[in-house]
């Protein structure tokens, strides 16, 4: 069975995946009206990948014997200025997971839960692909700076981008 403690903070992170998902769907949407097909398409991939980390969590509380909660998801960032605004949003917020992950680990190990804290392993390794990713795109951007014919490139590459890409 799992502690209300844990089960509270189980269900935070439920919403935190969900307002991510509703966030990557958004940048999605930003850049396919943009032009930006190679772009809009590694983000909504990454949408449905948020929403598939929800759906882990989920299930996980609900064959542990608590009850999941599903959360009203708040509206996300509907505009941006450029790309490179759009993943250094990216990088800030996989890091604000980062942190809510590791928040909930270190109250797995208070607890005694060690099925949560194993189960969370594999949310603390996909945050670190995650944060690296960003990482790694923010850097070909800065080496695009405003070069159009580099940005084209870009966008028509970012869809063979993924986590294991460092």
């Amino acid at each position: 069975m799992i502690s209300d403690k844990i089960l509270e903070a189980l269900n935070r992170q439920i919403k935190l995946e969900g307002d991510s998902s509703q966030l990557y769907l958004a940048m999605a949407s930003w850049a396919e009206v943009k032009g930006l097909e190679g772009t809009s398409n590694f983000l909504y991939s990454h949408a449905d990948e948020e929403r598939t980390h929800m759906l882990k969590l989920i299930k996980f509380i609900n064959e542990r014997g608590g009850k999941a909660h599903v959360p009203q998801i708040d509206e996300p960032e509907q505009s941006f200025s450029n790309l490179k605004d759009i993943f250094k949003a990216i990088l800030k917020h996989e890091i604000f997971v980062s942190e809510s992950i590791n928040d909930i680990v270190g109250l797995t190990l208070e607890e005694r839960d060690y099925s949560t804290h194993n189960f969370l392993q594999w949310y603390v390794s996909e945050q670190i692909e995650e944060e690296r990713l960003a990482r790694n795109i923010l850097d070909k951007l800065e080496m695009i700076g405003e070069d159009k014919g580099g940005l084209y490139l870009f966008d028509r590459d970012i869809v063979n981008m993924d986590a294991s890409e460092g």
